[in-house]
Order: structure tokens, then C-alpha cells, then sequence
């Protein structure tokens, strides 16, 4: 028995290494990896080691008996380290170029009527049990209402609905020195993209939003909306967002965010007052137009919260959009949530590795960011038959066709047991009836076919 477990075992490991060399040459990652800097001078290959730590999880391994205690690698955990802590890599790009091509596979595959969606969300990267880990810092988490030592990890998704990209990050500091527990202990070139990670981890999140999506979109991925919650739903933060792609967010009860209505500056509270609500138990309970800064028009949807009694409000930089459709919009913005768990508890993020070094980091989330885009990839290609192509239309008129003469067989064969009961001459009419029509309607199917034809040549 358990030489047949260590089989199935073995077997397993080598169907999940053909499907990632299937995804590698597919996309050609080392030619990606070699134009965004990830290069080796002498030793082993830089995808040979990158294969090998993002085949990690998928095997069942951590970093230390995949590559440091692992004696089946032909490279030593020198090596790997080293180009994690590489400083002129530029894995933001790399993330970016991955991404463009898997959308390029993806969209083909959503409907025109289904909008992708580009989301930005942020969450906890959480080194507790650190001590002396560049730039750790204390941090808020929003889910627990305490403080914990890590960072915040500042992503953004692309998503149609069925298939979620996670396509950039920024792994954020403390803005307030008195907040960081270990500063900076590399001197770098300031050209390089270390050196531009490390500032970009001590500047506030709202400032990254707007530079975040222009990089997006300037590698020609496409999306209707920006999906936000309400930590970034912010009137300055949507009027610079919206010159680039239409905002769709959950805005914070404040009174001291104001937004134009009916000439008046107002909160949302005072705003929410002073609507007629619909009666009964409505889902969406008033909308009205306003002005964020008294220039750029946009809407608000109160919304009853399900949880408890009270209302929650969206707003919307479309104003042509109806009610409904901004709600239903809005929930695509839970994709990224799923994609926080997958990340954190099955794709070893922040636990597989245990490095101090500010770019290893960042080099390792993104393996984790590749390692999503893989299985989105895996999940979209097995699941939707849509990506048969030609062979996936062909099908579905062959099985119209069948279902059809299927449909019209079941209908004559009760005809046909109707007639039994009622005698031995009615049951041959019937049977020789059916058989007339039968043989008609296969007449009929040749001939239309016969017609698509002549019209095509």
C-alpha cells in the first residue's frame, strides 16, 4: 500500500511539473524574465530556478526542503537566494506582461454584455513573529481592529467575473518614521527598482492609486470600471481616477467628506435625509445626483444593509448607469477578497519564506501573484468550453441539431404508446406515420444544410 501511495505521489508531481513547463513555454517566461532584468551571469538558468520555487505549494514543499535541504536540485540555495535578492529586477514589469497576455487569452472568452472590471483593494502582509525584517513597520488591520508588525499590500486585480489577474502591488511601510521598526540598510542606486520599491513604500497608498492604474492600462488591458471600498472612495482620489477609467465605490459614512446636492454642500447622512426612500423592503432605497468638488458629476445609491438595520451608499462616476447595474457591479469587487485567501492560505504567502531582505519580498509575492494567474489560467482553460475555439461551435450546432431531432423522436414515440391502447390497426397507422415524419424532417435537415453550404461557396 504504501508503495502504491508514493506512486500515485510521484505521478502527481509529474503531471503538475508538465502543466507548469506547459504554462512556462506557453507564455515564455524566460524570455519575460530576461527583458525585465532577471538575469544570471554564470550557473544555472534563471527559469530553471524560477520553475523551481514556483512549483513550491504545488508540490506540497516550503522554501527550506525545496531548495535549501533538497539534494534532487542541480543549483544550491545560494543561487536562489541570490536572485530574490536581486536589486535591478524589475518583477513589476514582469507581473504586468504576464498579465497583458493572459487578458489577451481571457477576453476573447467574456461575453460583450459582461463587464471586466479592474479592482484595488489592500491587505495585511503579516511578519508578527519578525524583528528585523527592511522597512517592517506597525500596521492597522481593518479585519481584527488591532495593530500588527508587517505591511500593507496595496493590489490591484483585473476581472471578468470568472477569471481574477492580480497584475501589480506595492508592498507599503509606515508613512510615519515613528511607525517603522527597521529602516533601509542597502545603499542603492537610485535608479534602480530597488531603490524605487523602498520609496514607494513609505508614501501613502492614495498617492500610488493613480500611477498604479496608468501603468495598467498603458499595457493595453481594458476594463469598464475601477471597483474600490470605502478606505479609498475618497472625492479627490475618484476625480483623479476618473480622467483615466469610470469609478464604481462604497463611500464612508463621514461628516467631514462633503459633496454638492442641490447646490449645498452635504454629507452622505445629511444627503441620505433628505431623499424620499422607497417603501417597504426595497433593496436599493433612494438615489440622487451630486458633484464631488462641485465639478464632476456622479451618483449615489443607498443600498439597505442585510446585516443589520441600516444603509449602506455607493457611488458611481456613471451617472447613466441604472441602480441596479451599480450594485451588481459592485459585487465583482469580492473577487479580489477570494483572491486574498488563495494567496494567504494556500499559495504560502508571507509564510513560505522567511526573509529579511526588502526585495525578496517583493520577489516572492510575485511568484505568488504567478502562481494565481496559473491557476486561473488551468481553472479557465479545463472549465470553459469556450476555449475549444472553432471546435466549441461546431458542437454546439451539431448538439442543436440532435437535441431537436431528439425532442421531435420523444414527442412521436408518445404518440406512438398513446395508439397502443387503443388497438393493434391504430398502432401501425401511428407507426407508419411516425416514420413519414421522420424521414421529412431528416429531408428538411439535409436541405438547410445543402443551403449553408451553396451560400457559403
Amino acid at each position: 500500500m504504501e508503495n502504491t501511495k508514493i506512486d500515485s505521489d510521484t505521478q502527481a508531481n509529474i503531471h503538475i511539473e508538465s502543466k507548469i513547463n506547459h504554462f512556462f513555454n506557453r507564455f515564455q517566461i524566460g524570455t519575460l524574465l530576461h527583458r525585465c532584468g532577471v538575469r544570471k551571469r554564470h550557473g544555472h538558468s534563471v527559469r530553471s530556478l524560477t520553475e523551481a520555487i514556483f512549483s513550491l505549494p504545488f508540490t506540497g514543499k516550503n522554501f527550506f526542503r525545496g531548495i535549501v535541504v533538497n539534494e534532487d536540485n542541480t543549483f544550491g540555495k545560494d543561487a536562489a537566494y541570490q536572485m530574490l535578492r536581486g536589486t535591478s529586477f524589475n518583477w513589476r514589469r514582469l507581473l504586468l506582461c504576464l498579465g497583458r497576455r493572459l487578458f489577451a487569452i481571457f477576453n476573447p472568452l467574456t461575453n460583450d454584455d459582461r463587464e471586466s472590471v479592474l479592482i484595488i483593494d489592500d491587505s495585511t502582509y503579516d511578519r508578527s513573529r519578525s524583528k528585523w525584517v527592511e522597512l517592517l513597520s506597525r500596521v492597522y488591520d481593518h479585519s481584527t481592529g488591532r495593530f500588527l508588525k508587517g505591511f500593507r499590500m496595496l493590489t490591484i486585480c483585473w476581472s471578468d467575473g470568472v477569471s481574477c489577474l492580480p497584475l501589480d502591488f506595492s508592498l507599503l511601510s509606515s508613512s510615519d518614521a515613528k511607525n517603522r521598526i527597521c529602516e533601509n540598510r542597502k545603499q542603492l542606486d537610485k535608479r534602480c527598482c530597488a531603490y524605487q520599491r523602498r520609496k514607494e513604500a513609505t508614501t501613502k497608498a492614495t498617492a500610488l492609486l493613480e500611477p498604479m492604474v496608468k501603468r495598467v492600462l498603458k499595457t493595453g488591458i481594458r476594463a469598464k470600471y475601477l471597483l474600490m471600498d470605502s478606505w479609498f472612495t475618497m472625492p479627490a482620489t475618484v476625480i483623479a481616477l476618473a480622467q483615466h477609467i469610470n469609478v464604481i465605490g462604497m463611500v464612508k459614512k463621514s461628516s467631514k467628506v462633503y459633496y454638492t446636492y442641490d447646490g449645498k454642500d452635504l454629507d452622505v447622512t445629511a444627503i441620505y435625509r433628505r431623499l424620499k426612500k422607497r417603501r417597504g423592503k426595497a433593496k436599493i432605497l433612494a438615489s440622487t445626483d451630486i458633484l464631488l468638488k462641485k465639478a464632476v458629476p456622479a451618483k449615489l445609491v443607498f443600498v439597505r444593509d442585510r446585516r443589520k438595520k441600516d444603509w449602506l451608499v455607493l457611488l458611481s462616476t456613471d451617472t447613466s448607469l441604472a441602480e441596479d447595474e451599480i450594485v451588481r457591479i459592485y459585487g465583482k469587487r469580492w473577487d479580489i477578497e477570494v483572491f486574498f485567501k488563495m494567496a494567504k492560505q494556500h499559495l504560502k504567502l508571507a509564510k513560505e519564506i522567511q526573509c529579511r531582505d526588502f526585495d525578496a519580498l517583493i520577489a516572492h509575492t510575485s511568484f505568488v501573484f504567478m502562481r494565481h494567474m496559473f491557476l486561473s489560467y488551468q481553472c479557465r482553460m479545463e472549465t470553459d468550453d469556450r476555449s475549444l475555439g472553432d471546435l466549441f461551435y461546431a458542437c454546439c450546432d451539431e448538439v442543436r441539431d440532435i437535441s431537436f431531432m431528439e425532442a421531435l423522436y420523444r414527442i412521436l414515440t408518445l404518440v406512438r404508446d398513446r395508439a397502443k391502447q387503443l388497438g393493434e390497426h391504430c398502432e401501425k397507422t401511428a407507426n407508419a406515420l411516425i416514420n413519414t415524419i421522420i424521414e421529412c424532417a431528416l429531408k428538411c435537415v439535409n436541405l438547410s444544410k445543402n443551403k449553408v453550404v451553396l451560400t457559403t461557396a
